[in-house]
């Protein structure tokens, strides 16, 4: 199902004399623009038989200290060197996560014969600035092949970097298993939907969870009608393709914290008996991507070793329109015994979701924390580059937002007003899934906030807009699925762990 090879990606302290192509940078400085991580013999060389120096050639090419600005550069010899702007010198993770990302497309990208290896010098020292320069560039190397897997890409990576502490190697650990994760994700979102549907997407869960070593549980349609998860049972029940619950367990000895992540798991989204347009429909198949990112997270979280528990649930569904759909008035049995009127059968998120929140709360976690395309209300107010965050306390978004922030995704804090609430109240039931269409991001997660006990702390991740790109790949985000909030959840065990 999965069409991606990760490039080999090692460490050291040089640039070997056959770098295949490599990978300097420009940087901001006070006295102006100077380049970054180009050895003295090859400055050298370049100047002799150039006649200038490789910053100077560069910036004639078009290049720039602009971050993710690349240029590439036709060297003496066979050398091709790729000069990617840094931005200011005193670099961030993110910063050096961007221009990587942005460098190894580039390479990716070249005429054949394709380059086999990449050697990245950016003069990279401290641990995190070394985890950025290793995802960007594992990252902006990914590319989705269904139709030709075969196609050679860059099969090695050098990072060059004069830190010889063990953190360096741990960092570089750290950053493949996470940007693995990330691919994964990015792999399972860009399935069509009529080889990705609940039960094909349950058995890959249960192949990534045995390649981990944690333990896997799933309820088909049966086990699902025999518990009463009338939400998931209602929003699949219009497909021919069944829904699925699945569990993904990792519980290493000592963990003091639990962590449980519900993730979003519809496969292709028509909007059901509320049909989506047309246009709005073709994307659908990234709906699941949520269930995508707890999935592969967990998984990771799992090879990392954290000593944290973790327990990974995705609502899996297929949301048609038939005979046998859901309507908009009926009335809900959710898992656990709440009464819920559907207002709209194109609001199907959280009805999977509430099942599983409130199926996961029972074993009595830390922390809750969903992820969800759930809403285009979340996209309308913040783009489709930085998702949505709402939580019941600052103190757990807080937390959340330092993960994000050290993982370099972006999001932000949305409010869950005391009006919205009521405005979920039905006459005929206990709670209506929708609202009136204004601040609808912040009455999904109003609703969704109904099914987690209120003594335990829960957050909503919204990505319904960093989720998928539609146009353009840039820095380390390609043209299609980005695993948007992987990083995110992987950073948050860490800490948690800590």
């Amino acid at each position: 199902m999965t069409s991606t090879t990760v490039p080999t990606i090692t460490l050291s302290t040089s640039v070997a004399k056959d770098p295949g192509v490599l990978v300097v940078g420009l940087a901001e400085a006070s006295d102006g623009e100077v380049l970054v991580g180009l050895p003295d013999d090859l400055a050298k060389s370049f100047s002799k038989a150039l006649g200038t120096d490789l910053a100077d050639l560069a910036r004639q090419l078009g290049g720039s200290a602009k971050p993710g600005k690349t240029v590439l550069v036709a060297a003496p010899g066979a050398l091709r060197v790729v000069v990617v702007g840094l931005g200011p010198i005193d670099v961030t993770p993110e910063q050096v996560r961007r221009a990587t990302g942005a460098a190894v497309r580039v390479v990716a990208g070249l005429a054949a014969p394709a380059p086999k290896t990449v050697t990245i010098s950016l003069e990279t020292t401290e641990p995190e600035v070394i985890k950025g320069a290793v995802e960007g560039a594992l990252l902006g190397a990914y590319s989705y092949r269904p139709v030709a897997p075969d196609v050679p890409g860059i099969g090695q990576i050098t990072l060059v970097s004069p830190n010889k502490r063990p953190d360096a190697r741990q960092a570089l650990d750290l950053a493949v298993t996470t940007a693995t994760a990330v691919n994964t994700a990015r792999d399972w979102v860009n399935t069509p939907a009529n080889l990705l549907y609940p039960e094909t997407f349950a058995d890959a869960a249960r192949s990534l969870a045995r390649n981990a070593r944690v333990s896997a549980e799933v309820w088909d349609e049966k086990a699902l009608e025999k518990e009463g998860f009338g939400g998931i049972l209602a929003v699949g029940g219009g497909s021919e393709r069944k829904p699925r619950l699945v569990k993904l367990s990792y519980a290493p000895r000592g963990a003091r914290f639990h962590l449980a992540l519900i993730g979003k798991g519809i496969t292709f989204d028509t909007g059901g008996l509320n049909l989506k347009p047309a246009d709005g429909m073709y994307t659908m198949k990234t709906d699941m991507a949520g269930a995508a990112a707890v999935l592969a997270a967990v998984s990771a979280i799992a090879e990392l070793g954290l000593r944290i528990r973790v327990t990974g649930w995705a609502s899996m569904a297929e949301n048609m329109p038939s005979g046998s759909s859901y309507r908009p008035s009926d009335v809900l049995t959710m898992y656990g015994g709440k009464t819920v009127e559907n207002g709209n059968s194109d609001a199907e998120g959280r009805l999977v979701m509430a099942d599983a929140l409130v199926k996961a709360s029972e074993e009595q976690p830390n922390l809750v924390l969903d992820v969800a395309t759930l809403t285009g209300a979340c996209m309308v107010a913040l783009g489709e580059r930085v998702a949505g965050l709402m939580a019941r306390d600052d103190a757990t978004a807080d937390l959340i937002l330092d993960a994000a922030e050290a993982a370099g995704e972006q999001f932000w804090q949305l409010p869950i007003p005391e009006d919205a609430r009521p405005k979920l109240e039905s006459k005929v039931a206990d709670l209506k899934s929708t609202a009136n269409r204004y601040g609808g991001a912040l009455t999904a997660a109003a609703f969704l906030s109904e099914f987690v006990p209120p003594d335990i702390p829960w957050a909503h991740f919204d990505i319904a807009g960093p989720a998928f790109n539609e146009g353009a790949a840039y820095d380390y985000t390609p043209s299609g699925a980005t695993g948007a909030a992987v990083r995110t959840l992987v950073a948050l065990a860490h800490a948690l762990a800590s």
